[in-house]
């Protein structure tokens, strides 16, 4: 966690792009919540979204959060209920992240009609923005969720893309023309 959030601070020093700190629990829980809320506020994190932190047991870390001005951004499922969705709408801030379909993350050839049907459940329920991800990893994939969400995440595919050229010297232009593919005409 220090060296995320020592990253964190020199892209701030360049860059003010919203940053989303994308975890699980327990390493935050290592590293000492009160801390990382405190560590990230210095460090300008805009939110951070805890992929395992259901809405009924983050009241604790969201208030921390809210103290320190960081979002709480929380999952919305295509198996979710109504009832469910109206509570992750109640309890996020920023945005919410709808998850494109059941099963895991990873990049896909075709995106799932579920996505759509879930950003408009969510609407239903909040005025939050909706980011859609899990499986973007193709320009007419973002083009698609930009119909009817405000944003696209593109993780898993650049994740690989990184693997795959970890020791090529020209990795970050590499990944910066891979992005910037994804959202050309």
């Amino acid at each position: 966690m220090t060296e995320i959030l020592e990253v964190v601070r020199a892209v701030r020093s360049q860059n003010q792009v919203p940053i989303v700190l994308f975890s699980y629990f327990n390493p935050l829980l290592q590293f000492g919540l009160e801390k990382l809320a405190r560590e990230a506020e210095h460090a300008e994190i805009d939110g951070i979204l805890v992929t395992d932190l259901i809405p009924e047991e983050a009241g604790r870390f969201s208030a921390m959060l809210r103290a320190h001005e960081i979002d709480q951004i929380f999952l919305a499922a295509p198996t979710s209920t109504d009832t469910r969705l109206q509570m992750i709408a109640k309890r996020a801030s920023g945005f919410v992240y709808a998850v494109s379909r059941a099963g895991v993350t990873g990049a896909r050839e075709k995106m799932s009609a579920e996505a759509e049907t879930l950003v408009t459940r969510l609407r239903r329920c909040t005025n939050l923005p909706v980011a859609v991800g899990f499986g973007i990893s193709r320009r007419e994939h973002v083009r698609d969720v930009w119909r009817y969400a405000d944003a696209a995440v593109v993780g898993s595919a650049i994740v690989e893309m990184i693997e795959r050229n970890a020791n090529e010297p020209d990795l970050v232009p590499k990944v910066g023309k891979f992005l910037a593919s994804l959202i050309s005409d």
